[in-house]
């Protein structure tokens, strides 16, 4: 199918583009600057700009784009950029979608598993009510900005992402440094939980979802075994042979990183991938050392 693709050049997009193209897909890029060749096509959300063909021919959308919500400390501008550049963009797409004469069969839009909020040991699901908290208010106006196209009759599918696994970018990425070094620890108190799931497996869970027509709304995209900071910490420090005995207290996580790390540091929730493993999809990595030993080659 053409698959056209928003945040193609992100942590996520530059796996996922060549996983489609792999797979015999054609995949269009939507992007911001002017389009270089014909496998190009203009957006700007900021100004809420999408070119006339930008959804000429194509049959489904992954719609990716979004402010790194880790680069950089929080305040009221960064957090304002946060939420506008996931529901304006969003929004715009949708509605394209919505007002298209030959809409997309399927819109794949990105969400977070952020949606659930600080939920301790809590069992969530895709039903699980959602949290109050920043994260948890930009992950619900994203989602409901994707509405439009659901409206209009285009399944839409909101993927839950929880936390990517890659040796490329994203958290893993910044912790192999200290881990490496032998300064690894866990973080507050180690029992916060976290809810992750490999690049590999989430490209493929992009394209389960965009064949599997009984996929609809919200999905969580998350490995089925979730682990606790502390068993993630043990577990990344075995797999490097190294040791982990460099906690960084709760009061040290906030005095660096401020309010984002109550929000991405010290809060958990235990989300199960519920709806994803009731429509077949087989993980390719679904534990923990598993996984880290494929992704660090050890």
């Amino acid at each position: 199918m053409t698959v056209l693709v928003t945040g193609s050049t992100g942590l996520v997009g530059s796996s996922l583009v060549p996983h489609l193209e792999a797979g015999g897909h054609r995949v269009l890029r939507l992007v911001r600057a002017s389009p270089k060749n014909d496998m190009e096509r203009r957006w700007d959300p900021e100004t809420g700009e999408l070119a006339p063909d930008a959804l000429e021919g194509i049959q489904a959308v992954v719609h990716l784009a979004g402010e790194n919500i880790a680069s950089g400390r929080w305040n009221e501008a960064k957090k304002s950029r946060i939420r506008s550049s996931r529901e304006d963009g969003t929004r715009l797409l949708a509605q394209g979608i919505a007002e298209s004469q030959t809409p997309p069969g399927v819109l794949i839009s990105a969400s977070a598993i952020g949606y659930y909020g600080n939920r301790g040991d809590e069992i969530l699901n895709e039903e699980s009510p959602p949290g109050a908290d920043f994260l948890a208010e930009t992950c619900i106006a994203w989602e409901n900005a994707a509405r439009p196209a659901a409206d209009a009759g285009v399944r839409t599918v909101t993927l839950r992402v929880g936390i990517v696994l890659s040796a490329d970018g994203g958290a893993l990425a910044k912790m192999l440094f200290p881990f490496k070094m032998g300064l690894g620890g866990v973080i507050g108190s180690g029992a916060q939980v976290m809810s992750w799931v490999s690049m590999s497996d989430l490209s493929g869970i992009i394209v389960h979802a965009l064949n599997t027509a009984s996929l609809e709304g919200p999905v969580n995209a998350v490995s089925p075994a979730p682990a606790t900071n502390r068993e993630f910490t043990k577990t990344l420090g075995s797999v490097l042979s190294r040791p982990t005995l460099f906690p960084m207290p709760a009061f040290a996580a906030r005095l660096a990183f401020g309010e984002m790390a109550d929000a991405l540091l010290l809060s958990g929730a235990r989300v199960t991938p519920a709806r994803l493993q009731e429509s077949g999809y087989d993980f390719q990595h679904p534990e923990l050392e598993g996984a880290l030993r494929h992704i660090l080659d050890r």
